[in-house]
């Protein structure tokens, strides 16, 4: 791999946390990414696996994006550094921006103005 190719791979990774941030800061978050690197890279650990399937199966089925690659793999973690390890399983899901997304962001774009104005 080049190495400006893996470092594009980690400037559009995003680490899926199962609890710090709500689902939708992701798929929003992901939306922006797609937008200025034209994929976006979701990562997660143990109990976060299940939030980067649903970011992605969102982004998806709403049509922001196609899915590249999927790998799944188990990493070894450890709570202390004198600790024994212990694998823990991680997934990455590799997502590319749809033929039609930008459409889909200027629209929704537009809705989003439309429901500001509204509010004064």
């Amino acid at each position: 791999m080049e190495k400006g190719t893996a470092e594009e791979l980690r400037r559009n990774r995003i680490q899926v946390s199962s609890s710090k941030k709500s689902l939708f800061f992701y798929v929003n978050l992901s939306k922006r990414y797609l937008q200025q690197y034209d994929e976006v890279e979701l990562s997660g650990l143990g109990m976060a696996i299940s939030t980067v399937v649903s970011i992605a199966e969102i982004l998806k089925n709403n049509g922001f994006a196609v899915e590249k690659n999927i790998r799944t793999l188990t990493v070894d973690m450890r709570d202390d550094p004198r600790a024994r390890p212990f694998p823990k399983a991680k997934m990455e899901i590799l997502l590319g921006k749809s033929d039609n997304f930008d459409e889909l962001m200027a629209a929704e774009e537009e809705l989003n103005e439309g429901e500001g104005g509204e509010e004064i």
